[in-house]
């Protein structure tokens, strides 16, 4: 007979608990939820949490990278820095086909 102990350590194996106190509304809005997804209420909660919480992480992270790919534009602007040689190829080439 498997031990208990190596099932928790199981990756996806579920020995926390979550509580939440809420109304007899807010339970039978979410009980008629979850049956119309044919569902359990606790796979309905333990899914809906789940998505929620991922929307919320990845619309943080874009805002995150977003104000660090703002700050390395400024500092671009603020700061640039020198042409390396294929830029400076480059350049040389497009003022020779504008006079040329």
């Amino acid at each position: 007979m498997p031990s208990s102990k190596k099932k928790e350590t199981q990756p996806g194996y579920k020995v926390e608990r979550l509580e939440a106190r809420i109304s007899a509304q807010e339970k039978a809005i979410f009980a008629k939820a979850a049956a119309i997804q044919g569902r359990t209420l606790t796979e309905f909660v333990v899914s809906s949490l789940h998505e929620a919480s991922s929307r919320v992480i990845q619309s943080h992270e874009i805002i995150r990278l977003a104000e660090q790919d703002r700050e390395a534009f400024v500092q671009a602007l603020l700061n640039p820095p020198e042409p390396n040689s294929n830029l400076k190829a480059a350049a040389k080439r497009y003022l020779q086909r504008k006079s040329g």
